[in-house]
């Protein structure tokens, strides 16, 4: 047994740390880490912007698509020597983690950055990054390589006008599996960063796609109401938004319009970042929202005999963007999508919660039409409940209960035990005979799943299929799902590995996105990875999921005598049981994805536009990447 001494104690030094763990300073290096590098160097610029010292930001993409500069008009950071460090301002915040300009609340009075560690982790996660900064007539360069100074700070000649900092970087590939940016992930935070701050002009320069754009609002988050209210089909019941905006103490920007659609959509934001997971400021808004109802149905005496109306019901087809600005928010994490302030809550509460009942006072039409909405909502909803129990019960873990065409395990309910749902018939049949009958459960699916994001809750709970696999799992839909009746410990989609089998897996994938979402968020949900090609190369053979795969295999083996022997599989029902076994269900050989949510605002606009009813969105999709379709599997 080794030793433990003093010598095994590391001591990471400067940047060391980031570069060790990412994750804990962007939360993983996949792609929301790989764009949280953006995000970091951006909300500094808007930071400025937010303070009234810049007026405009520019994003460029260049041709590479993994070089990006941002620069704006604000102050520059300080080029002068640190009296701690003995190296000037700007390379103290570039390679010095918690060093910045917004700890002594004097320079910024509302940020997005505040540990002072964005700029140096950005710099740690860069193979190449360089800072030019404009300050006093004159112009600064520095270069730095994986956060490490390649040049000293750099007096360039000549005088210059105006001031502003200006970052290029490009990611390590060392760092992160790809490096490539996604244009659409970008023009979209451009976009909102334009809705949050309004008069701050946004400029997106796109050298990959050869295209430039300016984004500016001057309605600020009432045209961002309009964009998502457009970009969800989502029919207003009433003509304008109630709209609040306070400055003093905290400024708090909020517009909101009840809609014909079925679910809510809120959208908050903190010193002008996303906060996805919520927070302290979206349960002041929903507090102070539901008491402002409340108040107005208890003042004209409006709620019906019979009816309940709980704050879902409220909340039903309710479209808003919440904005907030204070001195000293308090994220979950460095990533920063949830707001933890305590005393935000109340403020919030307390500044929507007069407003809105003046407004509804005030506007005594729009509000009857408001609580019409509601009321339907509550009756439906309890007419949805109604039928979500019937589902339930039949789940209660009766065998006699369960769909006829589930092949149970003998050890549902314990753990390792696995629901397989498997498309069709056939590969059923494979997938009964050749899994392990005390672990895993096998439910076979008949063609097309429903597409559930485009159904009524009546129509999707009158299909077959989807009563079988609600039954099957046994844990109930919607906001009343109940973990402890999970059958399973996880839940494995299994489709064939062809253009169908992905669009089946996209259609149950959104069916537990939007009814099963604990599933996700517990990690109970996988999708398995079966083979497209058999390859045998003299007395090996070998699997390949998709083309990539079986060029890879091929390429390694080119210059091998035997000649490949290449089948592809038509479906999992052409496979001999003890093949999918080996391939797919057997644990210690297969490969199982995990679906998890990295953001939670893009996947729902992904799957509102690729599932929705609006095919126009879907047209604009296909016509942006019809290039990039260089085989088609049909």
């Amino acid at each position: 047994m080794a030793k433990y001494e003093s010598k095994n104690i590391v001591v990471l030094e400067g940047l060391e740390p980031v570069r060790k763990r990412p994750g804990m300073y962007i939360g993983g290096v996949g792609t929301a880490g790989l764009h949280h590098l953006i995000w970091e160097i951006m909300d500094n610029s808007v930071d400025e912007a937010m303070n009234g010292h810049a007026t405009e930001i520019t994003l460029q993409l260049h041709k590479d698509g993994e070089t990006i500069t941002i620069s704006d008009n604000g102050r520059g950071i300080p080029v002068d020597k640190h009296s701690k460090t003995k190296k000037s301002a700007l390379e103290t915040v570039l390679t010095v983690l918690h060093a910045g300009g917004k700890f002594d609340g004097d320079n910024y009075k509302t940020a997005g950055g505040l540990h002072g560690v964005g700029a140096s982790v950005v710099n740690a996660l860069s193979k190449r990054l360089v800072a030019v900064v404009k300050r006093g007539g004159a112009q600064y360069k520095m270069e730095f390589a994986k956060g490490k100074p390649k040049s000293k700070l750099q007096k360039l000649k000549g005088n210059t006008r105006g001031s502003g900092t200006s970052i290029t970087f490009s990611p390590d590939p060392t760092i992160f599996p790809r490096t490539d940016f996604n244009v659409e992930t970008i023009r979209q935070r451009l976009e909102i960063a334009s809705f949050l701050h309004r008069g701050m002009k946004v400029n997106f320069v796109d050298d990959l796609n050869k295209k430039k754009e300016t984004f500016f609002h001057e309605k600020g988050i009432v045209d961002y109401l309009g964009k998502v209210l457009k970009q969800r089909e989502a029919r207003p019941i009433h003509e304008s938004p109630f709209t609040l905006s306070l400055e003093d103490p905290d400024r708090i920007e909020l517009t909101l319009q009840w809609t014909e659609s079925t679910d809510e959509h809120i959208r908050s934001y903190v010193n002008g970042i996303p906060t996805a997971s919520g927070g302290t400021h979206e349960n002041g808004f929903r507090a102070g929202l539901n008491k402002a109802v409340r108040n107005y149905f208890d003042q004209y005496n409006l709620i019906p005999r019979g009816v309940k109306i709980g704050p879902d019901d409220i909340r039903e087809g309710l479209v808003g963007i919440i904005s907030i600005f204070i001195p000293e928010p308090q994220f979950q994490g460095q990533t920063k999508d949830r707001l933890n302030n305590p005393e935000v809550q109340s403020a919030v509460d307390g500044a929507i919660r007069p407003a809105l009942e003046k407004w509804m006072n005030s506007n005594r039409s729009v509000a009857d039409s408001i609580i019409a909405r509601i009321i339907a909502a509550a009756r439906a909803r309890a007419a949805s409940r109604a039928a979500s129990a019937a589902i339930s019960r039949k789940s209660s873990g009766k065998r006699s209960m369960l769909p006829g065409k589930l092949s149970d395990c003998l050890n549902s309910g314990k753990a390792d035990s696995e629901l397989f749902i498997v498309e069709g018939d056939s590969a059923g049949g494979s997938a009964k005979q050749g899994r392990d009958r005390n672990t895993q459960a096998i439910l076979p699916l008949r063609g097309k799943v429903l597409n559930t994001e485009s159904a009524t809750f009546k129509k999707m709970m009158d299909n077959k299929e989807i009563q079988d696999m609600v039954t099957a799992i046994g844990c109930g839909i919607g906001p009343k799902m109940d973990m402890s009746g999970l059958r399973y410990e996880r839940i494995v989609l299994l489709a064939d590995a062809d253009s169908d089998g992905h669009h089946i897996t996209t259609l149950l994938l959104t069916f537990f996105y939007r009814h099963m979402p604990q599933l996700i968020a517990d990690g109970r949900l996988f999708i398995a990875q079966p083979p497209l090609y058999r390859i045998d190369i003299g007395k090996e053979t070998y699997w390949a999921a998709d083309e990539a795969a079986r060029e890879k295999i091929l390429g390694k083996h080119a210059n091998e005598r035997s000649r490949p022997e290449i089948t592809r599989f038509k479906g999992l029902g052409e496979m001999m049981p003890k093949v999918l076994w080996n391939t797919t269900l057997n644990p210690k050989t297969r490969r199982l994805l995990k679906v998890e949510i990295d953001d939670q605002l893009e996947t729902d606009r992904i799957i509102s536009d690729l599932m929705g009813r609006d095919a126009s969105a879907r047209f604009r999709f296909i016509m942006e990447r019809a290039e990039d379709a260089s085989e088609i599997d049909v």
